[in-house]
């Protein structure tokens, strides 16, 4: 594994032991292989991030620690890098933590390594749980500010939210269907990759309250804990809908997209308006195609500045947040997308 890095500085990237880090470095055994793939990944991130180094400014270390698909886990890696150069007031220097599924434990586990080892500032995607809310009141009590990111957290002890305006989204969804299908009676499947996700809650219960009012005729079917993945998505998809005949309408609130529509083409159903939420990869190919009808997006680089200018302000850095922390759905079909 080449590398141009001090060992004291690839440990401080990757939040491991220098010890570990020359282990790695010099391919010794006894070493797993979810350690090397960190290692790796530190010298890639301080690789990318070596020509901040040129700016003046101090340099701050910053921690991503996000449950999501690897398609949406990406776009958050892209649009951090993106945003970082145009950031003068200090050199940021980012390290992520991405999972498609973490487990309670893990994501309190990961939060008091970042405790231990210190932290300029916390960007976090996790389910709201009590043991996780614990930890990040932990962080708080250490002058370590947590910024939520598309998902909130219960209790006052993050520093703030950033993201989709997460009822206003759901409203709009319906608001969609409801354009779509007018007066038609069936069913709605509305989709949740967890129940603990406390954004996607707020998307879904201003949908079905946005329904009720606009489509009284229809009926919403609720599926969560697919986690986004596409095997345990369809899986528990083909349960659902083994007595639905009806089916007229999609809200996806938590990606997966691809396997729902092969499940529900295995079902044999087709339903007339298909809503979606982020561009990302997928979803941009099944728009194009025409798969699904509309996608509610937001700006994500939008997203990562603001919370950047969080914690330059809880920092200092700046006299007060410059970007809105709040993000308002687009609505994209496939007649107003750029095609690369």
């Amino acid at each position: 594994m080449t590398h141009r890095f001090p060992i004291k500085e690839i440990a401080r990237q990757a939040g491991l032991g220098t010890a570990t880090i020359d282990r790695v470095l010099n391919n010794r055994a006894n070493v797993s292989t979810q350690t090397k793939q960190r290692v790796a990944a530190a010298i890639e991130e301080l690789t990318a991030q070596e020509a901040q180094l040129a700016a003046r400014g101090r340099r701050m270390f910053f921690d991503f620690v996000i449950e999501a698909p690897a398609r949406f886990s990406r776009e958050v890696k892209s649009a951090t890098e993106a945003v970082l150069p145009h950031i003068n007031s200090a050199v940021c220097r980012p390290r992520f933590l991405l999972q498609e599924i973490m487990q309670e434990a893990e994501v309190v586990a990961a939060l008091e390594r970042i405790q231990k080892r210190g932290s300029h500032g916390v960007c976090l995607k996790a389910k709201d749980t009590p043991a996780i809310r614990a930890a990040v009141r932990k962080l708080h009590a250490s002058r370590i500010p947590v910024v939520t990111l598309v998902t909130d957290l219960g209790g006052g002890d993050r520093l703030s939210y950033v993201g989709l305006d997460n009822a206003g989204a759901g409203r709009t969804a319906a608001y969609l269907i409801s354009k779509t299908l007018g007066d038609r009676s069936g069913t709605v499947l509305a989709t949740r990759s967890h129940e603990r996700f406390l954004g996607e809650e707020d998307r879904a219960t201003a949908f079905q309250e946005a329904l009720v009012q606009l489509c009284p005729n229809l009926r919403v079917i609720s599926l969560q804990g697919g986690g986004g993945i596409p095997s345990k998505t369809a899986t528990q998809l083909t349960q659902k809908l083994e007595h639905v005949v009806d089916l007229q309408a999609v809200y996806s609130m938590g990606g997966g997209n691809r396997a729902i529509l092969e499940t529900l083409e295995h079902c044999r159903l087709s339903p007339l308006v298909f809503v979606a939420h982020d561009l990302d990869r997928e979803n941009k190919e099944l728009l194009i195609k025409e798969k699904i009808s509309f996608v509610l997006h937001h700006d994500l680089q939008r997203d990562i500045r603001a919370a950047f200018d969080h914690f330059l302000a809880f920092h200092k850095l700046l006299t007060e947040p410059t970007t809105e922390s709040l993000s308002t759905a687009q609505v994209l079909t496939p007649m107003n997308i750029l095609v690369d």
